[in-house]
């Protein structure tokens, strides 16, 4: 959608308020009577295609649609709705400081929405909100849908009366767009009270640590096709949603309406089989994990999230299997560091050998052995051979231009003031042996 058309329907339509089915538009909203646009022609003939129906409250009505799925839309039998709760520390790896109702997936309310535009703010609406829980074994889908903006106030009560029902939220990227969007049409009502979720749970944050470094494109789309083996088939591209809604407002037909309904049906599938997933691979990676990076990327969550045992247990699994490079290097350095931490300095030192060299891991790895040998082994001497080894390393990586002009000149800053430190204090220790040693060329 263009900026000017974007700039119309803010100016045309934000600010104006629903109308009470109690109250005639001017008293309610301070606006003539008859000001209002009526609902399109069309919106008669798209419920009977969806077989949808209006729905009533306070300010008005809405269009709703309910359906029911037998379970998440994919065809591997190892995703099933969860079962019972989840889990304490399970959770903890999902959000340190959910209350204990996210724990109970039956309190979980999925949401996507579809609007007119991306850029948010004041002249975006939400003009279908897509809701899903878990019921019977599968999953329930409610998805209301605003036959003309003066609905929105309609639609935003049915919202807070499910969040009341069910008050975890669970989204994709919703804590980013979804979320904020509909907080800012909730304040704009000025009626109508923010409902405060008792927990937010974005499954796209635990996504990017275990499938980025594999998929590069963590859109639900291909997390579906790669990690869920559900093809979507034929859907509607993202890009021409708004301009589909604009039509409809303008009086075109409905059907082109049809596969927006299906394809935020299919992300509420697709949110719900993901989120599975993601509790099945925190739950047990080793069983549960495909290959060596989902096995990573869990380590990687639980040591963000400060569980450095399960950290460094799923580390270790994870460089024993086949991880690729740079994935190899970043567990090793990372399983290095939780060693440490734990006093289990054997353990750290067999890492960054195996991890010294020319690259940037490789350089670090040297750093961490000087430190290690100068200050828990009290061996100067040694710590200065090993930064020796790294200015070496050094003068090889800027010859091949494996690093950085830069980065060369500031390592080698920093080692070569170490090193000229490890020498006056060998001297001061060994006075024999400290003579004649300066900074390497």
């Amino acid at each position: 959608m263009s900026a000017s058309t974007h700039d119309r329907y803010a100016r045309l339509t934000a600010l104006r308020p629903a109308r009470r089915l109690d109250t005639p538009p001017c008293e309610e909203a301070g606006i003539p009577a008859g000001f209002m646009p009526d609902v399109p022609e069309g919106a008669e003939h798209l419920a009977r295609l969806l077989g949808a129906e209006p729905r009533r409250n306070r300010f008005g009505e809405h269009l709703a649609l309910r359906r029911w799925f037998p379970g998440p839309a994919v065809t591997s039998s190892e995703i099933t709705p969860p079962e019972g709760t989840i889990d304490d520390s399970l959770l903890r790896l999902l959000a340190p400081s959910a209350p204990k109702e996210a724990a109970d997936p039956r309190q979980w309310l999925f949401l996507d929405t579809e609007t007119t535009g991306l850029a948010g703010g004041s002249g975006t609406y939400a003009f279908l909100v897509g809701l899903a829980w878990w019921d019977a074994g599968g999953l329930e889908v409610e998805q209301l849908f605003l036959r003309e903006h003066s609905e929105e106030h309609s639609l935003l009560v049915a919202l807070s009366e499910r969040l009341a029902e069910r008050p975890v939220l669970v989204t994709f990227n919703g804590k980013t767009f979804d979320w904020p969007l509909l907080e800012t049409r909730y304040r704009m009502t000025r009626s109508i009270p923010l409902p405060a979720p008792r927990a937010h749970l974005d499954f796209l944050h635990p996504a990017r640590n275990l499938w980025r470094a594999q998929l590069g494109s963590v859109r639900l789309a291909e997390l579906e096709r790669h990690v869920l083996s559900w093809n979507r088939g034929t859907d509607v591209m993202s890009e021409l949603i708004p301009s589909i809604y604009f039509d409809f407002l303008r009086g075109g037909p409905p059907a082109p309406l049809i596969p927006i309904f299906r394809h935020n049906q299919m992300d509420l599938q697709g949110l719900a089989a993901l989120a599975c997933r993601v509790l099945s691979l925190l739950a047990d990676p080793v069983q549960q994990g495909r290959d060596a990076l989902e096995v990573w990327g869990v380590s990687r969550i639980c040591e963000r999230r400060g569980d450095a045992a399960r950290a460094r247990t799923f580390y270790e699994r994870s460089v024993a299997l086949d991880l690729p490079p740079e994935a190899d290097r970043a567990a090793r350095r990372s399983l290095a560091l939780l060693a440490k931490r734990g006093g289990d300095f054997s353990r750290a030192v067999e890492l960054w050998n195996g991890l010294a060299g020319s690259s940037r891991a490789g350089l670090e790895a040297y750093e961490q052995l000087a430190v290690h040998y100068e200050h828990h082994e009290r061996q100067p001497q040694r710590a200065a051979a090993v930064v020796r080894q790294a200015l070496a390393e050094l003068r090889k990586a800027a010859r091949l231009g494996t690093l950085a002009p830069s980065a060369c000149e500031r390592h080698k800053a920093q080692f070569e003031r170490r090193l000229a430190r490890l020498d006056r204090k060998v001297g001061r220790m060994f006075p024999e042996e400290g003579s004649g040693r300066g900074v390497s060329p």
